[in-house]
């Protein structure tokens, strides 16, 4: 589950609130906002939090195998 600091989930909440009122012209209280955005936490969150991983490990990838590539051109040859 993703953690919120209480700042963080009061604009969370404040955001909700605006949608249903610019989105859908329906004014919705602090209390039902709070629980969409749980329900959308629980249910995205696990979906937002994967594909972050799978981008963090493909840009370390990347950087790794340019490190690597690196490397090997900085070998020098031996003399015989």
């Amino acid at each position: 589950m993703i953690k919120l600091t209480k700042e963080q989930r009061e604009v969370l909440v404040s955001e909700v609130q605006h949608y249903y009122e610019v989105e859908r012209s329906e004014t919705i209280g602090e209390l039902a906002s709070a629980d969409i955005l749980e329900f959308m936490l629980k249910t995205i969150g696990p979906y937002v939090y994967n594909q972050a991983l799978e981008d963090a490990r493909k840009m370390l990838n990347d950087r790794f195998a340019a490190v690597e590539d690196e490397l090997y051109a900085m070998h020098k040859r031996p003399l015989r």
